[in-house]
This record gives structure tokens, sequence and C-alpha cells, in this order.
């Protein structure tokens, strides 16, 4: 009996003793629960001082580690960097940092970079001053497109400069007057597209603008020339006469007149026989009759622009537009909008390969480098949960951005996952920052429908849903509860991610918006001419009429040339004589006795120019007559505004205008001359300094050099260089042709 209760307590112990264990065994998880996140990042810390996530391989690729340390070094200090999505800093940036180093224990500098910039700097044990405000003065000077290797060489150059505190409060200045902020580090595809469309304005508006204005610069001047040619040519008689305006009342000769001054005796009615008015109309001459570019019809016109020397102007333009392409290309030379670095094949996979193997060890995985989202309680609950399903389904708490390998695309994740476990399962991607479950079923017997039907709130949740664990554990409940179907859905294959190269690479120069850009460069570059066209003709025109209207004849409007041409001659005394007709328009506005001298003299000057009464300056006037009539018409003028200062003009060159004063003059040889000194009229020019006399050609000489002065030629001109006055002149020039 005692031996029996023996074995029986021996069996007993032995029973309790092997109890204990398998169920301390089952209590134990098959793996490790993820450790935290400070935790994780310290032991990457501890491996490498530089740690940049996986998650970011198109903004800051993993393999550019030893850039951030080469640029750590020039601190001389420990330093420790880590750049991670800005998700996973959460609120407090600085708390990340201290947790990492209470893990780490180590001295030194913590840098935490995100995606958007400088999270938060911190020393522990070394002194090195100005990391605040190094940090502060990248945030204000560098744009938002810099990248995180960009973002930390800057900030270790304003940290190394010695200036952190003065660069932080200019950079802080500055940005409050400027509220745009610096400007952007990169050329983005919508900057390429502006530079595309300036360029394509600039190549052709540029040179066409250029080719334009100076085609209508040259015609310009040979218009001129051609005007000035033609008035050249009328001074012959199979010349065409100009058009001048008709006197008041029709002045005419009272019958056949001679022309003492040229030597021939000529009825004013003959002149009309005479070779020809018809090239006013075109008629005449060997020309074509068509209207040139002057404006002027006939053979006289200056014709269009020659082809020989638009050719040139065009090659010239061609040029230019090449010279402005290059140089373009040269500023405009940007060939990526990111920092140039270029992800590797490593760096694109790195984050796979790693949800991939914490999958493979365990059904759920939460991503270490993220604020917890589950906490241990929920974690080892969900476990509990996926083994106790029929069907296969493994979880992943990652986030996701743009800037990983699938470009923020949670079904390219889910096929990469896929296509690493081999095998047919659910994928439920939940991410922990936002919230949002998304499940991907590939190749399990349950309904899709049914997995796609399911409740709002288990795929995005809204403000007042319960947390992300609780959302899962009901996840798991609906899924238990799934219908069967007859055979495994996979679901549609989803487009491939942009390639980060190409994604970064930007379009060339001279495509996109170029070709609209030359259409538009080629309708200002018309604009612009037609513009600068007007302007031209307006002020030409306002030019013309200053010059009509004031009261100083021959000041600013027309030189006094000590030997003037007939062109000049014949081309002044028609736009005197318009000019005089403009301003005796408006009769009833001026004075009596301003009227009867201005319009005393027009008669007198149509009488010298244009006895057939025509309107047209007469071929066959001389020099003298013409002078003498510009004088007359400018008297006129004067007589208009300024009725007393028409009396006299200057003896030394009637063509310099007006006489205010009388000087004494030395006798000098010829026709008129006096022996003693006599007090003769001045302009005001002359009164300091007598300028040269006037010199005319005589009717009928064509030697060249053949002036003499005009008062040794016959006609009424003649008179004024004895100081006669100007009504004097008139009555003379009445006399002259007999006309009372």
């Amino acid at each position: 009996m005692v031996r029996a209760g023996i074995v029986l307590v021996v069996g007993w112990l032995a029973v309790l003793f092997c109890a204990g264990p398998v169920q301390a065994a089952e209590a134990t998880p098959a793996v490790a629960d993820s450790p935290t996140q400070t935790a994780y990042l310290a032991e990457q810390l501890r491996k490498n001082p530089v740690y940049i996530s996986d998650q970011l391989p198109r903004e800051a690729p993993r393999s550019t580690a030893p850039d951030f340390a080469r640029e750590a070094r020039r601190l001389g200090v420990s330093t420790y960097v880590m750049v991670l999505p800005s998700s996973s800093f959460g609120a407090e940036p600085s708390a990340v940092l201290a947790g990492v180093h209470d893990r780490l224990g180590r001295k030194g500098l913590y840098v935490a970079l995100g995606d958007t910039g400088i999270a938060a700097v911190q020393t522990y044990g070394v002194n090195l001053p100005g990391a605040e405000d190094a940090s502060r003065a990248t945030l204000y000077e560098l744009a938002y497109d810099a990248s995180p290797r960009e973002v930390f060489r800057h900030f270790v150059e304003v940290l190394t400069s010695g200036h952190a505190h003065q660069r932080a409060e200019q950079a802080r200045a500055a940005s409050e007057d400027n509220p745009d902020g610096p400007p952007t580090v990169h050329t983005d595809r919508t900057d390429r597209e502006n530079q595309s469309f300036v360029t394509g304005i600039a190549v052709t508006g540029i040179p066409l603008t250029a080719l334009l204005i100076t085609v209508y610069a040259l015609q310009r001047r040979r218009v001129r020339r051609a005007a000035a040619t033609i008035a050249g040519e009328a001074d012959h008689p199979s010349a065409a006469g100009v058009r001048v305006p008709a006197t008041r009342g029709g002045a005419k000769a009272a019958g056949g007149r001679t022309t003492a001054d040229s030597g021939k005796t000529t009825t004013r009615g003959g002149k009309k026989a005479a070779a020809g008015k018809k090239a006013d109309t075109g008629e005449k001459g060997t020309g074509s009759g068509k209207k040139g570019v002057g404006g002027r019809e006939g053979a006289g016109g200056p014709g269009p622009f020659p082809r020989e020397r638009l050719l040139p102007l065009l090659a010239a333009a061609v040029v230019l537009g090449g010279l402005i392409a290059f140089t373009a290309s040269q500023v405009f030379d940007d060939t990526t909008s990111g920092d140039g670095s270029r992800p590797t094949a490593a760096d694109m996979r790195a984050r796979i390969d790693r949800v991939t193997d914490g999958l493979r060890r365990d059904p759920l995985y939460t991503d270490p480098e993220s604020p917890p989202a589950l906490d241990a309680a929920e974690r080892a609950h969900l476990r509990q949960r996926l083994r106790a399903l029929d069907v296969p389904l493994v979880i992943a708490a990652v986030p996701s951005s743009t800037d990983d390998e699938s470009g923020g695309d949670r079904d390219l994740l889910a096929k990469a996952l896929h296509t690493r476990l081999r095998r047919d399962l659910l994928i439920v991607l939940a991410d922990p920052g936002s919230g949002s479950i998304d499940l991907v079923n590939y190749g399990t017997r349950v309904d899709d429908m049914y997995l796609i039907n399911r409740p709002r709130e288990l795929s995005f949740p809204q403000s007042t849903d319960p947390p992300l664990g609780h959302r899962l554990d009901q996840l798991l409940t609906y899924v238990s509860k799934s219908p069967k179907a007859r055979a495994g859905h996979m679901p549609y294959e989803p487009p491939a991610a942009d390639d980060p190269v190409e994604e970064q690479a930007l379009p060339g120069l001279f495509t996109g918006d170029f070709e609209p850009g030359l259409v538009i460069g080629t309708f200002l570059a018309g604009l612009l001419f037609g513009l600068m066209a007007a302007a031209c003709g307006i002020i030409r025109r306002i030019t013309r009429h200053r010059r009509t209207a004031t009261g100083a004849p021959g000041g600013a409007r027309s030189p006094a040339p000590t030997e003037p041409s007939t062109a000049w001659l014949r081309r002044n005394a028609r736009q005197e004589l318009d000019a005089l007709t403009a301003a005796l328009e408006p009769v009833a506005t001026l004075p009596e006795d301003s009227q009867r001298r201005a319009w005393e003299c027009l008669d007198a000057a149509a009488l010298l120019i244009d006895g057939d009464s025509d309107g047209r300056i007469d071929a066959d006037a001389t020099p003298a007559a013409l002078a003498c009539a510009i004088v007359l018409a400018r008297a006129g003028r004067t007589a208009i505004g300024q009725p007393d200062a028409a009396r006299f003009v200057c003896h030394r060159n009637p063509l310099h205008g007006v006489a205010h004063k009388q000087v004494q003059v030395p006798p000098e040889g010829g026709g008129r001359a006096r022996t003693r000194a006599r007090s003769l009229p001045v302009c005001e020019a002359c009164r300091v300094t007598l300028g040269s006399v006037l010199r005319l050609r005589p009717s009928g000489s064509t030697r060249p050099g053949a002036h003499a002065p005009y008062a040794t030629l016959p006609g009424p001109l003649a008179a004024l260089g004895d100081g006669t006055e100007i009504d004097q002149l008139t009555r003379d020039v009445r006399e002259y042709f007999g006309v009372h």
C-alpha cells in the first residue's frame, strides 16, 4: 500500500513537470515580436551612422548614403543621420531623436531628415554651436523641391560657415518680405514647357522683328532717295510737276509775261503744252504705272525691295535664330528635375525584400520605421486570429507614398509581395498613417464580390471609426464568414510604375510647347512691327504738322543751305506752300492784317512757280524763283502768328527766316552793293556771326559748282539783298508779272 502511494505521487509530479513546459511552449509566440521604432533605428545607426529608409528610393536612394557620410565628416564630430518618410516622425521628431540616442547611447550630432526637409536636429555630449540656426537657415533658404541630400549639404555648408545665426535671421526676414518663398531648386516639367514656349517665341520673334524693321528702314531710305531723285528730275521740262495749293482767287498773269530771268519770252498759256504734267498720273515715261512702295506711281517710285538685298538679310535672320536657339540650349541645360541621383535595382527592391522576409516568418508584419499603429496586445490577438482562419491571409502594416518603389500604388505593392511569396493568399495592406485598408485576392477560393462589398469602414476610416487594430480584427471576422468560390481569383494586372530615371528626366527644350512658341513668335513679330510702323508714321505726321504749324519758318523744320540744289528748292517750295495753305484754312479766326499779308505772300509765291494756275510747280521754275517762293511762304506763315515779325528776312541768306535786328554791313562787290556801310536786317544767328551769302544756280546752267550770289541773279529775290521788306517784295513780284 505504501509502495502504491509512492508510485501515484511520483506519477502526478511527473505530469505536473511535463505540463508546465508544454503550456509555456504554447504561450510563447512562434517568432519574436517587432522591435520598437527607436530600438530599430538605433540598431541601424549602430551598423552605419547614416541610415536611409528603403521607402524613399525615388527621392533618396539608399545608395547615396556615402554622399551623406562625406558631408557629415566636414562637421568634425560624430554625426548620425536618419532619412525617413516625414510620416515616420509623427508630431514630435525631436522625441524620436531623443529615443534613438537613449537606445544608441553615443555622443554626437543627431539629424533627422524627412522627404520635406530637416525634421529635427539635436546635439548630445558635443560642442557644436549653431546647429539649430543652421537648421532654420536651411528651412528658409531652400525651396520645397530640394532633395534630402541637397538639404543636408546646405545644412552642413551653413553650419561650417561660422555665420549660421546671421544667415538664419536674414533668411527669416527675407521670407517675411517674400511670401512665395525662395526660388525652386530644380526645373520641373511645367518649367520646361515654359522654357520651350519662350524659346520658340524668341527663335522666330526676335529675328523676324529685326528683319522686318531692317527692311522697313532700308525701304524708307529708298523712298526718301527716290523722292529726292524725282524732285531733282522735275527741274527739266519732261519731269512731272508737283501740285501746290491754288491761290486765293486764282491769281494769274494778266496775259503773256516775259521771263527775263531765263532769257526767253514765253506766254503762261504756252506752258501747259510743254512736255508734260502727265507724270503725276503715271501716264508719262517708261514706267509700268504701278504704285511703288513710296506711294508714288509710275517709273519714279522706288519699286519693290531688291531680292539681291533681301536674301542676305534673310540669311542673317536665320543665323540669328540659330544663335538664339543655341544660347537657349546652354541657358536651359537642365536634363533632370532631381538632384541627379539614380536609384539602383537594389534600392528599388529593398522594401519589397524586407516586407517579404517578414511575412515569411510572420503573417502579421508591421513597419519598424513607422510609429507603432498596433500595440503588443493587438498584435498578439491578430496573430491568433490569422492562425485560426481557414483562408491563407497575411497583413502588411506599411505606409505608401509617391516616393516608394511602387509610386504609391497599393495594387503594385500587393503584386510585388505575391510574386515574392509565390503562393495563393489574401494580402491585406494597412497604412499606419492614414489607417486605410486594402485587400487583394491572389488565387484563394473566396467570393470576390463578397470581399469587394465589405463595409466602408473596413477600407476608408472616418474620424469616428475605431483604431486600426480593431478594424483589422473586424476585417478578419468578415473574411471568416465569406462564401467559397469554385475557383481561385486573380486580380487585374496593374500598370507598371514609372521608371524613376525617366520620371525625373525632362523633355527636350525643342519639344512640347516649342512649336506653339514659334507660331506666337511670328505673330508677335508682325504685331510689334505693325505697332512700330504705326508709331513711326504718327511721329512723322506729328513732326510734319509741327513743322508746318510753327511760327518760326525755316527754324528746326528746314535747314538753310548756302548752295541749295534745285531738288531741295522744289521739295521745300512744295512743302512750304502746303503748310501756308493749311494755316490759312481757318480764315475767320485770323486778324485782318495777318490775312492780308499771308494771302499776298501766297499769291506772290504762286505767281513765281505756278504761272499756269494748275496747282503744280512749273517745270521751268528757276532756282531764284523757287527760293523766292520759299521765302514768301515762310513769311506768310509768320504773318499769321506775328504780323510785325514778317516785315524783314535775313539779307545774308533769306532762307534763314525772319530778321529782328539791323546791323551795319560793309559794302560787298556785286549787283546792288553800295559804296558805304549800310544797315541791313539779319537773323539772330547772323547777328552774332555773319553767315555765308545764299548762292543759287543761274537759270539754264548745268555746269557743276556754277552758283552765284542770289543778289546778282535776275528776278524779285535780288531785292532782298538790299534789305527790302516783304510787303515790297510781294509788290515787286506782281509788277514783275504784270499783275495789279
